[in-house]
């Protein structure tokens, strides 16, 4: 009888032979048939490829390479860095204090307080004005001096020293040197005063404290006009500071001409302005008490009054400017009525004596101090421009009378000031005919230079 294995039987019979069977065909694969690859690789590759020299390995191991530069590592500084000193210009600005700008800059209050206890400094430092500069030197925030110019020849400085800080004034002369300018107007004074090199200070005290008493600078001037100018200029250290006085100038207004000498009496009463032959320029009263834009109603006896629309006399001129304008006494007097009168409005009334007195109508306000019987004194401000009363818009009404009786104020004979005392004219004299000189020179240096062109 045949016997029928189970399937369990049959699987494992047919491993026991696979066992026995597969080693072989994998040796025979994976070792003979690379083994013959590589036997006739060689065989047809064997004699392309090139058997190494001794030279060539000899070249290859001992080829100098190139030295690369090692970076250096520099070695750490122990020594501390110096301190840092630095100068400060501080241009002072409007309400600055020492301590204020001491705050700003970082720097010592402390410091400060040691400056100001020095004998004399404390006046020097508490009052500033906007505009000037201070000097401060400082090694990182420690103050090391300070320096503030006083005037145009005086320097207060202060340094630090071993035992605190040590102030002293130091003084720088002025060289001052004596120059002169000449022009001709074409459009208006100040164009032409710059075009000649005249500061605008010293064009506004051409016009308002030497020439303003005879000439109307707002209404007179007119191309073809002509000005001499010899004046100072202050130098310190031989650079520019400022223009110094005007010594001595003339002016051609429509053909009249007006010179004027700066003198000062050898007894210190202080230097005014003279015609050439020792009048005062200076006069009594003021053309204009008010700068204004334009006159909006000359004097006349028969001008038609815009209000009341009929023909009736002008005992006045009558100056535009903006409201709140600034009105100056037109000369030394009391004040014989302050307050409101019919059409003046807001009105001022001065007494000027030896029968001469002024009005001034249509006031906004008042000035500060102004009452009944209170004196003033020439250019003192009295009250505002406005346009109180019978106005139909802001402007100063302005009289001026002798004897009660109204005259124009802009064609009216001025009184002069007081002449040079008779004791003092020989010097005068003499040092007007120098400047006078020089005048002269100055024109005619410019009428040479014109014909050159």
């Amino acid at each position: 009888m045949v016997a029928f294995n189970s399937r369990a039987q049959l699987e494992a019979e047919n491993s026991a032979r696979a066992l026995t069977t597969v080693p072989w065909r994998w040796i025979f694969s994976g070792l003979f048939v690379p083994a013959a690859a590589g036997v006739i690789a060689y065989t047809l590759l064997g004699s392309h490829v090139p058997t190494p020299t001794t030279s060539t390995i000899r070249d290859i191991s001992t080829r100098a390479l190139p030295e690369l530069p090692v970076p250096s590592i520099p070695e750490e500084d122990s020594t501390p860095a110096a301190p840092l000193t630095s100068t400060v210009e501080f241009v002072v600005r409007r309400n600055d204090t020492m301590e204020r700008i001491f705050r700003q800059l970082k720097l010592s209050v402390e410091d400060l307080a040691a400056i100001r206890d020095l004998p004399g400094v404390k006046k020097s430092l508490d009052f500033l004005k906007p505009g000037e500069l201070i000097t401060v030197v400082h090694t990182d925030g420690l103050l090391q001096g300070l320096t503030r110019r006083m005037s145009d020849t005086s320097t207060l400085s202060v340094v630090r020293a071993d035992d605190g800080f040590a102030a002293k004034v130091v003084e720088t002369p002025l060289d001052v040197r004596v120059t002169q300018t000449h022009g001709r107007i074409d459009s208006s004074l100040f164009n032409s005063g710059r075009a000649a090199g005249l500061s605008a200070d010293l064009i506004m005290k051409l016009a308002d404290d030497i020439f303003g008493w005879d000439i109307d600078f707002a209404l007179d001037i007119q191309p073809g006009d002509e000005f001499t100018v010899v004046y100072e200029q202050k130098y310190r250290n031989g650079e520019f500071v400022a223009n110094g006085n005007i010594l001595a100038a003339e002016f051609i207004n429509d053909g009249h001409v007006y010179r004027a000498i700066r003198y000062e009496s050898p007894d210190g009463q202080g230097a005014n302005y003279y015609t050439p032959e020792g009048r005062s320029m200076h006069k009594q009263f003021l053309r204009a008490p008010v700068d204004f834009t334009y006159i909006s109603s000359n004097f006349s006896l028969r001008r038609y009054h815009p209000i009341l629309n009929i023909i009736r006399a002008h005992k006045g001129v009558d100056y535009a400017a903006p409201t709140g304008t600034p009105i100056r006494a037109a000369g030394d007097g009391k004040i014989e009525f302050a307050g409101v009168k019919g059409g003046y409005g807001n009105v001022i009334m001065i007494d000027h004596s030896a029968g001469i007195s002024t009005v001034y109508g249509h006031m906004s306000r008042f000035a500060k101090g102004i009452r009944n019987g209170s004196h003033v004194s020439q250019g003192e401000t009295i009250g505002y421009v406005g346009m109180t009363g019978a106005a139909t818009g802001p402007h100063l009404h302005y009289e001026y009378r002798v004897n009660g009786v109204h005259k124009d104020p802009r064609t009216v004979p001025l009184p002069n000031a007081m002449p040079i005392p008779a004791e003092y004219l020989p010097d005068f004299h003499a040092r007007a005919g120098q400047l006078l000189s020089r005048l002269d020179r100055a024109k005619d240096s410019e009428i040479v230079i014109a014909a050159k062109r």
